[in-house]
């Protein structure tokens, strides 16, 4: 699992994220967005880049160990 910052400086998450995405290996690689962009565009944008879901900052712990738990099993 990867915890991905969306607000890296170079690359941002989303060019990481979709770099990741293009590697057969890791195709089924769970990727949580994490940013303090709380914006819907920015949501959906991670999504598409390939993230496996989206979490904004400040982090919901419960929120995070769900999804994480969902993710691994």
């Amino acid at each position: 699992m990867v915890l991905m910052d969306v607000m890296m400086p170079e690359p941002d998450g989303d060019t990481a994220t979709a770099w990741i995405r293009k590697m057969p290996e890791y195709r089924d690689l769970p990727i949580i967005a994490v940013t303090a962009e709380a914006m819907k565009a920015d949501r959906e944008i991670s999504l598409a880049s390939g993230a496996t879901d989206y979490v904004t900052k400040p982090v919901d712990a419960s929120r995070l160990l769900h999804l994480i738990a969902r993710y691994l099993g």
